[in-house]
């Protein structure tokens, strides 16, 4: 199956997700000079909604217990990654030692741990990069040192992410998505930093059929710029 037409099929799944929990903050800034520590707090204490995990989870997630995650290649502009987990069923109180996965593809739009197929012709199946496991600190935050990630046809520019409890059961799939003008500018102005792709047939949030139905509780806050590297923060609450 190529990887647009099972993208397409998520689409139904997309127009009601189930909701389970996390709080998150916009307005990210643009690609500028001007870069600042990311950190945002979240007062409402809302739902984020829960994503498909698919077409491309990480394989065994326990065999990469790491903060940093990038190639080393040098490849893509830095990017510092602080995830907050609170507790919806504790008034969003931050949940210490729960574990977090995130993954995504690389400037080019691709992952790693697949490849060779229609889905995706590039094959990195023996690789294991921009993949991460962390356990939350006792403010219930984890860090990760990756890279702004590319964009692939028909999703607009994300990274996933799979909480569990401390015991490991799943608590919630999510993806975390990107301001729109931010990614076009890294896309744009990022050919020193590898992203050559462009932004001819980019996927905009609200066109993309996991963000269409609203990803306002899911769009981090990034800033800092491609020279000084980006600071991406964001609230997910659990039910735990």
């Amino acid at each position: 199956m190529e990887r647009k037409n099972f993208l397409k099929s998520l689409s139904l799944f997309a127009a009601s997700p189930l909701i389970l929990s996390s709080c998150s903050k916009s307005n990210s800034s643009l690609a500028s000079d001007n870069s600042s520590d990311g950190t945002t707090s979240d007062t409402s204490c809302t739902a984020t909604p829960s994503e498909t995990e698919g077409p491309f989870p990480t394989k065994t997630p326990s065999s990469y217990v790491r903060s940093d995650i990038r190639k080393g290649d040098g490849v893509g502009a830095a990017m510092t990654v602080v995830i907050t987990i609170s507790n919806l069923n504790d008034n969003c109180n931050t949940l210490s030692g729960a574990i977090v996965d995130i993954w995504h593809c690389d400037v080019n739009g691709d992952y790693s741990q697949y490849g060779g197929t229609n889905m995706q012709s590039n094959n990195y199946t023996t690789l294991n990069w921009l993949r991460g496991r962390q356990t939350t600190d006792s403010k219930g935050a984890v860090t990760f040192t990756t890279i702004f990630p590319g964009w692939y046809e028909s999703r607009a520019t994300h990274i996933h992410a799979h909480i569990y409890n401390t015991a490991g059961t799943s608590l919630l799939v999510t993806q975390i998505a990107f301001d729109d003008d931010l990614c076009i500018s890294v896309n744009t102005n990022g050919s020193k930093y590898g992203y050559t792709k462009g932004t001819s047939g980019y996927t905009y949030n609200k066109n993309d059929n996991v963000f269409s139905d609203g990803y306002s509780k899911e769009l981090a806050t990034v800033t800092g710029s491609l020279s000084e590297g980006f600071n991406l923060a964001i609230t997910i609450n659990v039910k735990a």
